[in-house]
């Protein structure tokens, strides 16, 4: 036994370096549970002094309230996303601001949210887009984009990507075989490349792009192949980008940054250096974010050593999207059912990958925070699983940290069937990326606060005759 508990300290060493707020409960034997259970109790106990009370370590809501949670679902029902608008502003009030010697273009990675008031909301502040498909184009522009604002870096080059080109719409080759469809279409035609330029990082190992286990951009080893394709076709190389992933290292992003000159220097009609994205932010309250004036000041810098070595004052791209969006948006939902077992106590929602993949996927971690629907019950604190409504083992909410497969329990207010559930940080890759209509689910409507306090519904919840309307039925003879 002594070398069992030997185990569980070790356990405990490891749950308090991911956070005070998880605790990973061994599943050795029921008895051992039981131990840990109480053990666990005792934690909470010695934080506040009270057992089951109020404790610290619970995340908070970010810019809502409860009064606006309630509202907000009395009025659209659950689950619904909400975007504040007020922080959208402000994100792009700080992407605008980030330190460039030449001029800076902001794009914003439109797949981390793509809908159309975000779209228009960035457009009016002054941001481009970066698209990554022929569908995404079609999107911004419907929403107003100028497709002169718009750059495409696609893992699938449209079929009619030529039509694009002739409105202005910005093509970055991501590949030999792409680099050659352009330049077979549109010979001596300006173009951009994406290189992979070595290296990468990322939040997880699913969000690296770059590194010799990415298929994402121009090998930059494949150089001399390169230039042979934009000789052959006469091609004017006026860009050139890289990007190594999302939640990036700073260090390792400053350090590409300089690769990435290198480059620029193979191709002296570069007018623009695209840095693509990936800034680090801080969902959980432990969480650090990006300072983007921090790791952009040696970037300046470079930039201005590379001006007065060769004369060539670069613009500068940057393609920031969960920086612009995670932390601006949540999801409102209702915990619908609860149940436990020997090892865990299980909050079910009535959401879940359908509407954020992220935890599933990535072992992401999002904020979650209970609203009673009783405001003067006692608040106490407690431990739970939280899992999605869809029939699926890994419809999980709070796996452990970079671990999609790891149960994890999360603390928070002790929560009843009926109370509100807000996920926190769903602004970016959510509403844009999930499991939309596993299960038959609809998709969850969207809607926008505004400075005033107005809600604004800014998509429509599908309806089940929406999410069958492509489909077509066997004639009765091949039933036969």
């Amino acid at each position: 036994m002594k070398a069992v508990l030997g185990c569980v300290s070790s356990l405990y060493v490891t749950a308090a370096f991911l956070g005070p707020q998880y605790r990973q409960v061994p599943s050795f034997s029921n008895g051992l549970n039981t131990w840990m259970r109480g053990r666990r109790q005792l934690i909470v106990s010695a934080a506040d002094g009270t057992s089951g009370s109020t404790s610290l370590e619970r995340e908070t809501l970010r810019f809502l309230n409860p009064d606006i949670v309630e509202n907000l679902a009395n009025q659209y029902g659950t689950p619904t996303y909400i975007y504040d608008m007020a922080t959208l502003k402000a994100s792009a009030k700080s992407a605008l601001s980030f330190p460039n010697a030449f001029g800076l273009t902001v794009r914003y990675a439109m797949k981390a949210s793509p809908n159309a008031a975000i779209l228009k909301l960035f457009n009016s502040l002054g941001l481009h887009i970066d698209a990554s498909s022929g569908y995404e184009i079609q999107r911004a522009m419907r929403a107003g984009v100028p497709a002169s604002h718009i750059s495409l870096s696609s893992q699938e080059l449209p079929s009619d990507f030529d039509s694009f080109v002739d409105l202005g719409v910005h093509i970055n080759a991501c590949s030999i075989s792409q680099l050659q469809r352009f330049g077979e279409r549109c010979s001596g035609g300006k173009i951009g490349l994406r290189f992979n330029p070595g290296v990468g990082s990322g939040g997880t190992g699913k969000t690296n792009v770059g590194g010799p286990s990415s298929a994402f951009g121009i090998w930059h080893e494949l150089l001399p192949e390169v230039k042979r394709v934009v000789a052959e076709h006469k091609l004017q190389v006026v860009r050139v980008h890289t990007h190594i992933g999302s939640g990036s290292d700073p260090a390792v992003w400053q350090n590409v940054a300089a690769l990435s000159l290198d480059l620029v220097r193979e191709f002296p009609q570069v007018e623009t250096l695209n840095l693509g994205g990936g800034y680090k932010v801080g969902r959980m309250r432990q969480e650090q974010s990006t300072d983007l004036a921090k790791i952009g000041a040696p970037v300046k810098e470079k930039f201005e050593d590379f001006a007065l070595e060769t004369g060539r004052k670069l613009h500068l791209e940057i393609e920031p999207g969960t920086f612009l969006v995670a932390n601006a948006g949540a999801l409102v939902c209702r915990v619908q059912d609860k149940t436990s077992t020997s090892a865990h106590t299980f909050l079910k929602l009535d959401a879940g990958m359908t509407e954020v993949l992220r935890p599933s996927l990535y072992g992401a971690q999002h904020p979650l925070v209970v609203i009673p629907k009783d405001r003067t019950r006692a608040d106490r604190a407690a431990y739970y699983v939280v899992v999605g409504h869809c029939c699926e083992s890994g419809d999980l909410l709070t796996p452990a940290p970079g671990e999609a497969d790891t149960v994890s329990e999360r603390e928070l207010t002790s929560a009843e069937i009926g109370d509100l559930m807000v996920v926190e940080g769903s602004g970016a890759y959510c509403a844009g990326m999930s499991t939309k209509n596993y299960n038959s689910f609809p998709e969850a409507p969207e809607v926008m606060l505004a400075p005033d306090g107005a809600l604004y519904l800014i998509r429509r919840r599908q309806t089940l005759e929406q999410a069958l309307q492509n489909e077509l039925d066997l004639p009765t003879s091949a039933l036969a």
